[in-house]
């Protein structure tokens, strides 16, 4: 991703008022977060290649990788939450027509895809990240949901 996108995107966040935004491609992750009062954006941005970011007349400071998507667990069962972790469109299959990634009783690994989540029309796998039993789907198909968002629960095995 170029600077360029990235001062676009903090841009239409400060029109909007929004303040998160991630995307996430094949081989690159990018988070902004604005501090309170539309302070200063924060930017994370993840990819094996190095990226060289020129001086601007905003201050982008960069933080430490996020856990925020890693599965939660629910103390009283035991269970994982598999949280959104990005703001989007919730897809439980790849197309209309097609069987839904998982269902209640599926054994899923780290690297099952659970859903999609669909962003600035980006269609974005995500993984359960965890291996067990899928116990509860709570979102439907076509929902938007929230970054940390709640989107599956798991029995880990």
């Amino acid at each position: 991703m170029e600077l360029k996108d990235i001062k676009a995107i903090i841009d239409l966040m400060k029109k909007n008022s929004i303040t998160e935004f991630e995307l996430e491609e094949k081989d690159s992750k990018l988070r902004l977060k604005r501090g309170l009062n539309g302070g200063t954006p924060v930017v994370q941005y993840d990819d094996p290649a190095p990226v060289q970011l020129m001086p601007t007349s905003v201050p982008v400071p960069v933080t430490a990788p996020s856990t925020a998507a890693a599965p939660a667990a629910t103390a009283a069962t035991g269970e994982v939450d598999i949280k959104s972790p990005m703001i989007g469109t919730f897809y439980r299959t790849p197309s209309p027509e097609s069987a839904a990634y998982v269902e209640v009783g599926t054994e899923v690994t780290s690297e099952t895809v659970v859903c999609i989540i669909e962003a600035m029309k980006v269609m974005n796998e995500i993984k359960a990240e965890v291996k067990g039993v899928i116990t509860q789907i709570l979102v439907d198909g076509g929902k938007p949901v929230e970054f940390g968002q709640p989107l599956f629960k798991v029995r880990p095995s």
